[in-house]
């Protein structure tokens, strides 16, 4: 259904906001109308071609025509819906008479109040307002080098690069707290706008593309909507992607309801069962048909079915055969997940909680722990995420008898807007870091320094090359 709304828009305030996404909301297709300098008899402010502009600037914005005749205008678009706000609802319209002829409905409304900052869906990324504690001490002790470091960055155009796992889809849904309710225990809030972003396996893939990498995505989704938006956003991102469809399991949503940018509920809708045999064939036959293609190998687990063990330990075998870098992720947070079943690869980077469940050790130190998940999974690298307290990394040295080398980098972001994505950007940083050469040093330097940039914005958002090289340059300057 088109809706359509008309004004004079000389400054686009909050109130223009709120009737315009109130309308945006009672239709699939959102036109507005910017009366012309010549039809306006009041003053004006900005000249027609800066209004237009600033109301294209609007994401949720479909169209915008010039208006220098409001009849004309509507039996052009032909709305279903015509939206004013309500101080018109007792004043005589023009609209209305032409109502029957269009077969359109006149409704009158503000939309809602909200007294959130409403700067939720603000996706650039910022690189000045970030507040960094960068690590000086472990950039001095392992000889890190701004232009060895943009020297590897430079070079993930040569790589090609294979994701493997869960597409997941996350929505934000920003919200008003009203109070709590009288009847039962809970809170009450009113919904007023929301936000989809790709995530999981989607997410890494777009930014291995965005940071210069040529980057397959081998997954699964459902054919539905969620589907179509992870499709786009591959597409969108550049990232060749191969993904077959599974009536059967639907395309995983994760809904967040925030107040005030913050959760105050997660909603999943999902199927947690293993893909099936042909689901399984698909994917490793894609890959064994691209395998001398491939240079790094990205395993974004989160336990929503993509990576049966079968299909884990056929991947890391053919990966191995053709001497492939192989780095895993494994999520357990609402779902259960087990890192140590990944084997003789290349890097993990785990959580503390995921690499106690690995161990199945809740009482040891880090130390300890780090250690104990190595030898049972055998990988070269570890770096152990910490969330506020930065990462602990951890590397067997070969030149020296059962000696491994541990240090760590505390949390580069002082200030972190939204987490939700920032081991991801580790994953994917420090693996194309250490697939180009680069030091496990070097690697989780980069990656830290990419997961804190990542957590500067709120949702998933894919980060290219550019922006993160002048990060590097404005950071390692001072």
């Amino acid at each position: 259904m088109k809706v359509f709304v008309s004004g004079n828009f000389n400054i686009v305030h909050p109130g223009h906001i709120r009737l315009l996404k109130y309308a945006k909301k009672l239709g699939s297709k959102l036109i507005v109308g910017v009366n012309s300098d010549s039809v306006l008899t009041e003053n004006i402010f900005i000249n027609e071609d800066l209004r237009i502009k600033n109301i294209k600037d609007l994401s949720f914005v479909n169209e915008v025509f010039l208006v220098k005749n409001l009849k004309t205008t509507l039996f052009k678009i032909r709305p279903d819906i015509i939206v004013k706000g309500k101080e018109f609802r007792s004043v005589k319209n023009h609209e209305e008479k032409y109502l029957k002829k269009l077969k359109a409905k006149l409704i009158f409304g503000s939309g809602a109040i909200n007294y959130s900052t409403s700067e939720l869906f603000k996706r650039e990324i910022r690189i000045k307002p970030l507040a960094l504690n960068l690590p000086k001490d472990f950039i001095h002790r392992h000889k890190i080098k701004k232009d060895k470091i943009i020297k590897y960055i430079e070079s993930f155009n040569n790589l090609r690069t294979c994701v493997i796992g869960d597409i997941i889809v996350d929505e934000y849904i920003n919200s008003n707290l009203l109070g709590s309710s009288n009847e039962e225990p809970c809170l009450v809030i009113n919904p007023y706008e929301s936000k989809k972003f790709l995530g999981g396996a989607g997410i890494v893939a777009c930014h291995s593309s965005k940071l210069g990498a040529e980057t397959k995505l081998l997954s699964i989704i459902g054919p539905d909507k969620n589907g179509k938006l992870a499709v786009n956003q591959l597409k969108k991102n550049d990232v060749n992607h191969h993904l077959n469809q599974d009536i059967s399991r639907p395309t995983t949503l994760k809904k967040r309801f925030k107040v005030d940018n913050k959760s105050i509920i997660k909603v999943s809708y999902l199927n947690q069962d293993p893909i099936s045999k042909i689901d399984q064939n698909f994917i490793f036959e894609k890959l064994n048909k691209n395998i001398k293609k491939i240079d790094l190998i990205i395993l974004s687990d989160f336990n929503y079915g993509c990576l049966p063990q079968n299909l884990v330990e056929k991947i890391i075998k053919i990966a191995k055969k053709n001497k492939i870098f192989v780095s895993a992720d494994s999520q357990s947070s609402s779902q259960i997940g087990d890192i140590a079943r990944f084997k003789n690869i290349d890097l993990i980077t785990p959580t503390e909680k995921e690499a106690r469940i690995g161990v199945k050790n809740n009482t040891d130190g880090l130390v300890v722990l780090i250690n104990k998940l190595q030898k049972i999974t055998k990988t070269k690298n570890i770096i152990l995420t910490l969330a506020a307290d930065g990462i602990l990394i951890q590397k067997k040295i070969k030149k020296i008898k059962n000696f491994i080398h541990t240090d760590k980098i505390p949390a580069i972001n002082k200030n972190p807007k939204d987490v939700s994505g920032a081991g991801d950007a580790l994953l994917v940083m420090s693996s194309l870091m250490l697939a180009s050469g680069s030091s496990i040093w070097e690697a989780s330097f980069a990656g830290s320094l990419f997961a804190a940039l990542q957590a500067n914005s709120i949702g998933n958002t894919p980060i290219n090359k550019k922006t993160f090289l002048e990060l590097i340059r404005l950071s390692m300057d001072h």
